[in-house]
C-alpha cells in the first residue's frame, strides 16, 4: 500500500499543480465536490440520525464536528478529481495505471481529493500519503471530513439496495474511526 500511496500522491500532486484559473468551480454539476465542508453538514446530520443505533454516532460526530472546526481553504482553488476511490483506480502488476471517472472534476478545496486516505489506504500508508503531499493539518481534517460525510451519507441511502457502496463506506467509517481512537 505504501506505493500505491506514492502513486496516489503523485497523481493528485500533479492534477492540484494544474492551473486552475477559469475552471469550473463546486455545482451541482460535479456533485458540489470542493465546496467548504460546513456545506455538507445538513446532510451529514441527517445521515447521522438515521444511522442512530447502526454506528456510533458519537464517535462520528464528534469527528465531524472537528473536521468542520478546521479552518475552510484560503488558498487558490486547485483542479480536483472529486472521487478518488477504489472503482476509479486502474492496477496492472500490482501497481496503480490509472485514475478514471472524472465526472466530478472542477476546482475548489483540495482536501476534498484526500478522501482516499480512509477509502482506500490503511493507517501506514495514509501518513505516506500525506507526508508525499505534504498536507498542513487544517487540510488533513477536511479530508477526514470528506471521507467521513461521503460514507455516513452512503450508508442510509444505500443500505438496501447497494452492499458493494455500504461496505466500502463501512470501511471507510472503521478507518476514519480508528483514527481518532489512536
Amino acid at each position: 500500500m505504501r506505493e500505491a500511496a506514492t502513486a496516489l500522491a503523485q497523481f493528485v500532486s500533479a492534477l492540484h499543480g494544474i492551473d486552475a484559473t477559469g475552471g469550473p468551480g463546486p455545482d451541482q454539476y460535479n456533485s458540489f465536490r470542493g465546496v467548504p465542508l460546513a456545506r455538507r453538514d445538513p446532510a451529514v446530520r441527517n445521515a447521522l440520525a438515521a444511522l442512530s443505533g447502526t454506528v456510533d454516532v458519537e464517535a462520528a460526530t464528534e469527528v465531524w464536528e472537528a473536521s468542520l472546526r478546521a479552518p475552510v481553504w484560503q488558498g487558490q482553488p486547485v483542479w480536483l478529481h472529486g472521487d478518488i476511490h477504489a472503482g476509479n483506480l486502474l492496477v496492472d502488476g500490482g501497481r496503480l495505471s490509472a485514475v478514471i471517472d472524472f465526472g466530478c472534476l472542477g476546482v475548489g478545496d483540495p482536501a476534498c481529493d484526500l478522501m482516499v486516505a480512509w477509502n482506500l489506504l490503511t493507517d501506514e500508508s495514509r501518513a505516506v500519503l500525506r507526508v508525499a503531499l505534504d498536507v498542513d493539518d487544517a487540510t488533513w481534517a477536511r479530508g477526514r471530513g470528506w471521507a467521513l460525510s461521503m460514507a455516513l451519507i452512503a450508508l442510509p441511502y444505500y443500505r438496501d439496495t447497494n452492499p458493494v457502496i455500504v461496505a466500502a463506506s463501512n470501511r471507510t467509517l472503521a478507518e476514519v474511526l480508528a483514527e481518532r481512537d489512536s
